[in-house]
């Protein structure tokens, strides 16, 4: 009986998928989302480990990050200062997207979109900052090859690990504004509002990955 049971939950599995139904309590493109980002996961965990590997075995000495991203305003030396502002401004981007998903739940359109687009000005501004970041290394002589700072293996984990996380900020920033221009032309409604904690599912991530790459890169 027990097999006879088992074997009718996985024909009615497969009949489900088999006509596109609804196979979990989740909505697919929540799920595909969970799926990507999980995939992503895995994508960033190999380049931190392998940038910790190329650290811990590099012959010459590592860059001072502190000293290699200090700025001097006004005459003061401060170290990480642009990078300490650009975690301040993604990280409150986070707080702008949970706002923006409540709102979108309670139905109020309006908000939830200019949450979303104050969400992609905060993820704009991360990025103009990250370009003069590379900008003022790249200038100092940094390139992936060569790095007159110190160890050679420096540039090209700079420039892969926040290259590549820039251009998921960078895809963040347009998604959103995407999303907010087909709420406003009544693309979603209602239960379809869901759509906005799928953008914000991707965003968080964003911003978790950053405070990784701070504490590994940065601070390390």
């Amino acid at each position: 009986m027990q097999s006879q049971s088992n074997t009718s939950s996985l024909q009615s599995l497969v009949d489900d998928w088999s006509a596109e139904k609804q196979a979990f309590q989740v909505p697919w493109g929540k799920l595909m989302m969970w799926i990507f980002l999980l995939s992503d996961t895995f994508i960033f965990s190999i380049f931190l480990t392998a940038y910790m590997n190329v650290r811990i075995s590099a012959t010459a000495p590592w860059p001072n990050t502190s000293e290699v991203f200090a700025l001097t305003i006004g005459g003061i030396h401060l170290p990480l200062i642009l990078i300490a502002i650009m975690t301040f401004v993604l990280i409150s981007s986070s707080g702008t997207m949970a706002l923006a998903v409540n709102y979108a739940y309670k139905n109020n359109k309006k908000l939830a979109v200019k949450l979303m687009l104050a969400t992609a000005f905060l993820g704009a501004m991360f990025v103009s900052m990250q370009a003069f970041e590379w900008s003022k290394l790249i200038s100092e002589g940094v390139r992936p090859w060569s790095n007159p700072l110190g160890a050679e293996q420096f540039g090209a984990c700079f420039f892969m690990i926040t290259g590549f996380h820039g251009v998921h900020v960078s895809a963040g920033v347009i998604y959103l504004c995407i999303v907010a221009a087909k709420i406003l032309a009544g693309h979603y409604d209602g239960r379809s509002l869901h759509i906005v904690e799928i953008t914000g599912l991707y965003w968080h991530f964003v911003d978790l990955v950053w405070v990784f790459i701070f504490a590994l890169f940065y601070l390390w």
